[in-house]
């Protein structure tokens, strides 16, 4: 129980000193002393807005194919509650299946070609129609237009509170200019978020930029720099706030406190170390990359999902859109036990065993989630986790990507959205359903609910039984 002074801390506090800015995580010395704890953290948990992490996969799913969805490469066989994930990619997630809703055979038209110019583009178009469900405009120059994302619906309406109203991130190289192929800018594949139909933001490859962001690591370009050089951490420059504050708290609060900081550092010593071994003159596996950035496609991920999950426990912000990979990339994933490209893979010919293959690489890329749940399940915020107060969505905008099709793409949720899904369930929709219906139920759910349409959408998708 938090010291009953008579005051409180502020929600809304950071550690400050020499350009570094922490902000707090939650504390129980937050809520207004002689108040109920129970009753006060309740009350807050369900005022706060639900985080939301949008993640896409590029090259659809095995699960997408003939073959796959009759093998369940994807989605389940059984509809409901009370199915089987044991046969197909999704099989990681178990551990998580009170908080999964699987959405299963939604297309995303307006990922298709229209026009003839438009035919065989669609590795050049499809990222910018997954979170806007909306049909790029064929240019190569700077007029591109597409829609608003979801990510970005949220936070213009819940994300204008936080000190951050939302961060992109990626893993693949995304710093390419003009033309991409069959007339797209190379901008539709550079990222998934759109503030407006006519402006698309750019996204954080190297975590240390995104650890500088959250942390406000050094007040220049020249201050940050010379930190690093000394291999100084962010946590040296607040050590009196923090010594100050915690004279302040609880043993509860100072263990919280001790945690968290030391997160902060753990997550600091790991991005020093790739620093380390990427300027040790050796060869890279990914020549050319931010010297912050992992070889790894593991290990990059995992320092991207801890960002993520330290930024939401300090409410720096509440909206992440974190895209996986980039259209047509032939990086191999030896973690998954393939050995060819992942573009090559997802052109499978049709051949069972290349679909099999190719679903062994959709089973490794989700088999990457769970280690961020774990990390939101053990984060307790008042009387909820923060994965209970989480939504993340991961996708695809393409179905079978052997022929290019965008039917039947893969598509599911995880986390408890403050109460707004029950998890536990897989639907199916019906034959030419858009994943938009889907997409505009979840944007309910998130609490705009005077959005009558979004994308190509015909209605909504109950995301309930």
């Amino acid at each position: 129980m938090p010291l009953i002074t008579g005051k409180h801390l502020p929600r809304r506090r950071f550690l400050r000193g020499m350009g570094v800015t922490v902000a707090l995580p939650f504390l129980d010395s937050f809520i207004p002393a002689g108040r109920s704890t129970t009753r006060t953290a309740t009350a807050q948990s369900l005022k706060d807005p639900t985080r939301l992490v949008c993640i896409e996969n590029v090259h659809g799913a095995a699960g997408s194919t003939a073959y796959g969805a009759a093998n369940h490469l994807w989605a389940p066989a059984e509809t409901g509650h009370a199915f089987d994930l044991t046969p197909g990619a999704l099989q990681p997630l178990e551990p998580f299946r009170d908080a999964l809703t699987i959405i299963s055979d939604t297309d995303v038209r307006p990922a298709e070609a229209v026009t003839p110019p438009e035919i065989g583009g669609d590795h050049f178009r499809s990222s910018a129609t997954f979170l806007t469900q909306s049909h790029p405009k064929q240019t190569e120059s700077s007029d591109v237009r597409s829609g608003v994302s979801i990510d970005q619906l949220y936070a213009q309406r819940f994300g204008q509170d936080t000190p951050i109203p939302s961060m992109q991130l990626c893993i693949e190289n995304v710093d390419q200019a003009g033309g991409c192929a069959y007339g797209y800018s190379c901008v539709y594949t550079d990222t998934i978020s759109w503030a407006s139909a006519t402006e698309p933001l750019p996204m954080i490859r190297d975590p240390r930029l995104a650890f500088d962001q959250l942390f406000g690591a050094g007040g220049t370009k020249e201050a940050r720099a010379e930190r690093r050089e000394a291999q100084r951490s962010v946590l040296d420059f607040i050590t009196n706030e923090v010594a100050a504050l915690k004279s302040d708290l609880d043993p509860t609060d100072r263990r919280r406190m001790d945690r968290y900081l030391e997160d902060i550092r753990e997550v600091e010593r790991r991005i020093q170390r790739v620093e380390a071994r990427n300027l040790g003159g050796e060869s890279r596996a990914l020549p050319g990359a931010p010297a912050g950035v992992p070889d790894s496609f593991d290990e990059h991920v995992k320092l991207m999902f801890d960002l993520q999950a330290l930024a939401f426990e300090t409410d720096m912000t509440r909206v992440f859109s974190f895209k996986l990979s980039r259209d047509a990339t032939g990086r191999v994933f030896p973690e998954s036990g393939i050995d060819r490209g992942f573009h090559p893979s997802s052109h499978h010919g049709g051949r069972e065993g290349n679909i099999e293959d190719f679903a062994q690489i959709n089973r490794y890329h989700v088999s990457l989630i769970p280690y961020f749940l774990e990390k939101l399940q053990r984060l307790q915020e008042g009387d909820g986790t923060l994965l209970d107060k989480t939504m993340v969505i991961y996708g695809s905008p393409m179905g079978d990507p052997n022929v290019h099709n965008h039917k039947r793409c893969p598509l599911f949720v995880v986390g408890g959205a403050n109460g707004k899904l029950a998890g536990n369930l897989h639907v199916k929709a019906a034959p030419g359903t858009p994943m938009a219906n889907a997409m505009l139920d979840l944007i309910h759910r998130l609490g705009i609910d005077d959005l009558d349409r979004f994308g190509d959408s015909t209605g909504t998708l109950s995301l309930s039984v």
